[in-house]
């Protein structure tokens, strides 16, 4: 989508506890119309393929060399490339440029530790190989292709509906579409080695839920990660289990779970995903982005045409603030990625700057928890965390429109609860009004009541598999 806006070099509305924000689709826009206006600029084309032939493309100008500013045009290119690789996917990266900027990029992939995060998330264990980098003339660019697929929208019978976030692992129990009980238990699966725990969470969570229902006929999970077929191929729900158990033991843990199930149809799919169903069912419409704010940034995407899409959506890792000392990732070790903006990890950097003092030996919940609080007594300290935070937003939301065909924004997730959900999405509109006034008309950004919040996903889950 055409977002419909001429960025200045700072941003019109600045986020009041972190003044310094550099919104990443500012920093794009702004290097791309200096470069373009440079006498002997360098076009650039490039294309991340995925195995199934899902392909995402992008183009733009680069500096000439020698040109003062021509030391910046690999990072431009890399933080292009870092986007589609996380928010669409992909193995094979074709490039039509400046030979200089091909070899960086495959020198950033081996030489550097976020490149290695990258290659060895996203290439090996997504993909089953390395990132490559593929230097090509512009007509072998291959051409962008999204593949689609219709699924959900099942709630015959008897369902159970399931969704694992870092913190919690919520449960509900439908019979012919209706909730007949729901529930949420926490839990701490991040650092966890033996995957026996998340096994026995998940078993315990079903069963819980199989107490209100005559039968189970279906279940379907919304987890934190990349499944494919139901299958984990990567999670931070199971970042703490070695490689060789999650091969043998996280790999086929939904598989075991479905025998003891009776072989009832088991789908597990991306809780961002889930979410963006969640979105469309409730909207009645589709071309919904669904963002749930929680232990991490969760996403997933329904097309204009209803479908899903074999794109990553991990949101979580791409850049939204170009800044080159933004806030470090604390998995990835990657700068100005949106975790550290949309999710509970953001909470004690911002409570810090806005004078509330938490325990630094606090659990990450615990302290959303401490700001919720200060909140509902309407402290000036947490309506700025809030603030700030919805500001952060609206400007992700500009990039976010910029690679997603999205007319509806749907908002949900723990750091949302409340009355700071609201002040989220005030700013957020605030933003969008200030810098993309079309597209504040044209983008419907909503957020569900506080039930369907914490769980509707678990209930959109339960109607992801036929009977």
């Amino acid at each position: 989508m055409d977002t419909r806006i001429t960025l200045g070099k700072e941003p019109r509305i600045k986020p009041d506890l972190d003044p310094g924000f550099a919104p990443i689709i500012a920093a794009w826009r702004n290097f791309q119309a200096e470069a373009s206006k440079t006498p002997g600029h360098q076009p650039f084309l490039l294309a991340v393929a995925q195995p199934d032939g899902a392909v995402a493309r992008r183009s733009g100008n680069l500096f000439p060399s020698g040109h003062p500013r021509a030391g910046e045009n690999a990072r431009h290119v890399e933080r292009l490339v870092k986007f589609l690789l996380w928010a669409q996917g992909g193995r094979k990266i074709y490039f039509s440029g400046p030979a200089a900027v091909a070899e960086s990029l495959r020198r950033h992939y081996t030489e550097t530790a976020v490149g290695r995060f990258d290659n060895d998330l996203i290439g090996t264990k997504i993909y089953g190989g390395s990132l490559e980098v593929v230097e090509v003339s512009a007509d072998a660019v291959p051409e962008e292709s999204m593949p689609a697929q219709r699924i959900g929208g099942n709630l015959d019978g008897c369902r159970i509906g399931f969704d694992l976030g870092g913190s919690d692992r919520k449960a509900a129990a439908l019979i012919d579409g209706k909730v007949v009980f729901s529930e949420e238990i926490a839990w701490q699966p991040y650092f966890q080695k033996d995957p026996a725990y998340h096994y026995e969470g998940i078993m315990d969570t079903l069963a819980r839920a199989a107490k209100h229902l005559p039968r189970v006929d279906a279940i379907g999970g919304s987890a934190a990660g990349v499944y494919v077929n139901s299958e984990p191929r990567v999670g931070s729900l199971f970042r703490g289990v070695p490689q060789d158990l999650f091969d043998s033991q996280v790999r086929g843990l939904f598989k075991r779970i479905r025998r003891e199930w009776n072989n009832v149809p088991l789908v597990v799919m991306n809780d961002g995903e889930v979410t963006a169903l969640a979105g469309a069912t409730a909207l009645g419409d589709n071309a919904v982005l669904g963002i749930s704010m929680g232990t991490s940034l969760a996403a997933g995407f329904v097309t204009p045409e209803g479908s899903l899409t074999p794109w990553l959506n991990e949101l979580a890792f791409v850049p939204v603030d170009a800044r080159l000392d933004a806030p470090a990732d604390e998995w990835s070790g990657d700068r100005g990625c949106g975790a550290q903006y949309f999710s509970q990890q953001a909470i004690p950097r911002l409570a810090a700057a806005a004078g509330i003092e938490l325990p630094a030996e606090m659990p990450l919940p615990e302290k959303l928890v401490a700001v919720q609080g200060f909140m509902a007594k309407d402290d000036p300290r947490a309506r700025r965390i809030y603030d700030t935070i919805g500001v952060w937003f609206g400007y992700a939301i500009l990039t976010f429109a910029d690679f997603y065909p999205v007319r509806n924004v749907l908002v949900l997730g723990r750091v949302t609860s409340g009355p700071g959900g609201e002040r989220i999405l005030a700013e957020a509109r605030r933003v969008l009004e200030a810098e993309a006034p079309e597209l504040a008309r044209a983008l419907r950004l909503v957020t569900p009541d506080e039930t369907n919040k914490r769980h509707g996903q678990a209930v959109a889950a339960a109607s992801l598999p036929k009977v």
